[in-house]
């Protein structure tokens, strides 16, 4: 295909909601329901799942009596009166947070039933086509879909032999082979950029259109229900508050925005060190950049940055990464204090930003981040 970027079509991304895989039914001897109180200090959401991911429906005020059916099992929330992974579905068959609801009773749980699940639709032209993957950027990334937005599903270094089963359109990328919109599906139903395979023509996946199938945008409170357990989990193994890890992922990549943790899945942008990416990350992806000196020259150069496999991965580094260094030891005497433990590591030199601690302590304040923060 040489340079000549092809325009080909896209497979429909299929929506993934919260709590998929379990559809939730109240029995009739569950309609009627039990009466229960609201207690929180802000307007408590309704959903459309047991997860703070999915669709808001509308809000409950303080002190409001609503009705609740049965309970599932969902995300762990902290609130007013409990920390649970329970939540409730109500009369209108949203879903509410146990966690801020004051009840007399437990409820039973919802009838379930598994869905039928959907076979894949074959693919024409089952032939593998056997492409190599060239690169000088290092590991060049696996995705659900064809654009970096999608959630690694594995990397392949240069070299890797791949199997193309059909090409589609996605998201543009400039790399080691060429420029190109076209993304090859694999054999293993996962999208690898055209952009560093070399690989005989693909025929187009059918059944798709002329528009580009691209990934929604995360939203703020799915961030931070994504956030969460990873951040929890480097505050248990290497000691840096929940709220800490959380808002400096924000600041630093933008609500998960940035080049780096879309592309990486970096939100902290930590670098390898002479090749090396540690025990956690998978990886390194080497980056053309350009650096000027104190007298205003510059000049080209390049940068490597971790690779990881998923979001609470790049959490957990980045606890190790301060953990590890010597320079931020300071900080590890407030563990359990999260403004003093930010202001030590932004005083021993992690940013150069004069108002960074502001910035962070601000997110952690305006977000409510402590609530994240666990002390077990």
């Amino acid at each position: 295909m040489g340079r000549r970027t092809r325009r080909l079509i896209a497979v429909p991304m299929m929506a993934l909601t919260a709590g998929a895989g379990l559809m939730v039914v109240a029995s009739p001897a569950q309609a009627a329901g039990t009466t229960a109180v609201v207690k929180a200090n802000s307007p408590l959401k309704t959903r459309s799942g047991p997860s703070l991911a999915s669709r808001i429906t509308g809000s409950l005020r303080n002190g409001q009596k609503i009705t609740a059916v049965c309970r599932v099992t969902g995300q762990s929330v902290r609130g007013s009166v409990r920390t649970t992974s329970q939540w409730d579905r109500l009369s209108n068959n949203s879903y509410v947070t146990h966690a801020y609801l004051q009840i007399g009773r437990t409820l039973p749980l919802c009838a379930t039933k598994k869905p039928v699940a959907a076979k894949p639709a074959p693919v024409a032209g089952a032939a593998y086509t056997i492409g190599t993957v060239r690169s000088t950027d290092g590991a060049v990334n696996v995705r659900t879909g064809p654009g970096t937005s999608f959630p690694l599903k594995r990397t392949v270094l240069n070299g890797a032999k791949v199997q193309g089963v059909c090409g589609v359109v996605g998201q543009s990328v400039n790399g080691t082979v060429r420029s190109t919109t076209q993304w090859n599906r694999l054999g293993d139903g996962g999208y690898i950029s055209h952009a560093y395979v070399v690989t005989p023509t693909l025929h187009l996946c059918p059944g798709a259109s002329l528009t580009p199938v691209v990934a929604p945008e995360i939203t703020p409170e799915q961030f931070l229900a994504a956030a969460v357990p990873g951040a929890q989990a480097g505050w248990r193994q290497y000691g840096v508050p929940a709220s800490v890890t959380i808002a400096q992922a924000i600041l630093e990549s933008g609500w998960g925005k940035s080049g780096l943790s879309l592309t990486d899945g970096n939100y902290f942008g930590i670098k390898c060190q002479n090749g090396k990416y540690g025990t956690i990350a998978k990886g390194c992806h080497v980056y053309n950049t350009s650096e000027c000196d104190k007298a205003g020259k510059c000049f080209g150069t390049t940068a490597s940055f971790r690779i990881y496999a998923t979001m609470a991965d790049s959490f957990r580094d980045h606890g190790n990464f301060l953990r590890v260094n010597s320079r931020y030891q300071p900080a590890f005497s407030y563990t359990k204090d999260a403004n003093k433990f930010i202001w030590q590591v932004w005083k021993a030199g992690y940013a150069t930003d004069p108002n960074y601690f502001t910035k962070i302590t601000g997110l952690m304040a305006s977000r409510n981040l402590y609530q994240y923060d666990i002390w077990k």
